[in-house]
């Protein structure tokens, strides 16, 4: 029997055209900028965790498979209601930006599977912000304490997912929502206190302005009395002949009277 070569050409070349239709989807894979995969191998080793697939064109074997995550940064809306320390609940609006640790996807996938979003991210941003909502009271969430709630619900946050293999990139409160009369009643006592600090500091500075003013007074009396004490029947002479003295010695005409004025100072008649 002779061996057709064309035939079998022809034959290997249609298995081939088979086999691509059939696993050339599972065999060639493309991942897009932002995206890495992570090989699961049923038949021998199972999940790949330390070979990362990165953008580009792949080759794997039909009966291997790849999953592919998203890298890029997502966020996430996610309105929430809270207890504060004393049970009162509380409408909070969370905005997170975050993405899968690009080399950890591995792991990320063994633990939590694709849709670690719903089944890490979202629970975990939710339990924290519940737990550190419960540290405070409603007036320190809505104004006093804000920025600390703030920062603690942050840190929190972001230690928890870290060690989940997400980095977190920001987490922003967007709105802290109150029932309308305690809203009412914290912001008029916030008004109050206001109030009372202004009514303090003008008060303060009123007794300040007294106090010096005190003080002033005290030291132009002491002045004036060290003054009078100082001036003598003596000194107060001399003073009268050195003025006298100067006048003398002024161009202008005069008639002076030594020993004619009071206390027998000289007397000066007139001016010209």
């Amino acid at each position: 029997m002779k061996f057709n070569f064309k035939s079998t050409y022809i034959v290997v070349a249609v298995v081939a055209v088979i086999v691509l239709l059939l696993f050339g989807g599972r065999m060639f894979m493309i991942l897009d900028a932002g995206e890495r995969g992570v090989l699961f191998k049923p038949y021998t080793s199972g999940l790949d965790k330390e070979n990362i697939y990165g953008e580009g064109f792949h080759v794997i074997a039909p009966w291997n498979k790849m999953y592919i995550y998203s890298v890029r940064e997502q966020q996430r809306d996610e309105p929430m209601d809270v207890l504060d320390k004393s049970g009162l609940s509380i409408s909070v609006d969370i905005t997170v930006r975050f993405n899968p640790v690009f080399n950890e996807i591995g792991f990320l996938y063994e633990q939590f599977g694709i849709n670690y979003i719903n089944v890490l991210v979202i629970p975990e941003v939710r339990s924290t912000v519940r737990q550190v909502a419960g540290r405070y009271t409603a007036e320190e969430i809505y104004s006093t304490k804000r920025a600390e709630v703030e920062l603690a619900i942050i840190e929190e946050t972001r230690q928890v997912l870290g060690k989940n293999y997400i980095e977190m990139k920001a987490l922003l409160i967007r709105s802290i929502n109150l029932p309308e009369q305690i809203k009412n009643a914290i912001e008029s006592k916030l008004q109050q206190e206001q109030e009372a600090l202004a009514y303090e500091y003008r008060l303060k500075r009123e007794t300040s302005e007294a106090e010096r003013r005190r003080i002033e007074a005290e030291g132009i009396a002491a002045y004036n009395r060290i003054i009078n004490e100082s001036l003598t029947d003596k000194i107060l002479k001399q003073r009268g002949i050195e003025a006298t003295t100067s006048l003398s010695e002024s161009t202008n005409a005069k008639v002076i009277v030594i020993g004619s004025g009071k206390d027998g100072l000289p007397l000066i008649l007139g001016n010209n």
